[in-house]
């Protein structure tokens, strides 16, 4: 804890005790735990959801299925978002979710890392994103798993980048 104007306390980060699996990340220069950078990445989309005039909040933590609700101006019913976040690397990292998964739309957060200098955010139509997920036979443990390589999604959803009026393009 550092004093900070007018002596208020003004606490960083490791002063509050942190949960075992709320760690910083190994090999990472980011000052934030995993669960700080998930939690950030779906107040962020529903910030630019509601700026984008589509009202958002973000979900309690945990809340099955989804982690963002929005809802359009048209009278519509509400619209659950699954927000998922990683650092871009190229290779072996990937996004997933579960076929059993509750969600309408997907979106996902692409944090700068190695070459890729920009935050990048992807707000895809659940239909869209089951359509293009690398999905598993159906005699695995993992045949609900539904996954994107980071380094595949730009070129994957182009058309769904920024997408925070929530639009489907044909």
């Amino acid at each position: 804890m550092q004093a900070g104007l007018d002596g208020l306390a003004v606490f960083g980060v490791g002063d509050v005790g942190q949960a075992a699996d709320d760690e910083p990340r190994k090999g990472d220069k980011a000052a934030y735990t995993t669960k700080q950078m998930g939690d950030a990445c779906e107040m962020l989309v529903a910030a630019e959801l509601t700026l984008a005039g589509v009202p958002a909040l973000k979900a309690s933590d945990y809340w099955p299925g989804y982690d963002v609700i929005a809802q359009r101006q048209d009278g519509s019913a509400p619209q659950r978002i699954s927000v998922k976040s990683r650092t871009f690397k190229r290779g072996g990292a990937f996004v997933r979710y579960s076929a059993a998964d509750v969600f309408d739309w997907l979106s996902i957060v692409i944090l700068p890392g190695h070459d890729s200098k920009g935050r990048r955010v992807f707000v895809i139509p659940r239909s869209i994103a089951d359509d293009n997920a690398r999905t598993y036979y159906s005699n695995t443990r993992q045949k609900e798993r539904r996954e994107y390589r980071i380094d595949e999604v730009a070129q994957k959803f182009a058309a769904y980048e920024n997408n925070f009026g929530l639009r489907t393009i044909a």
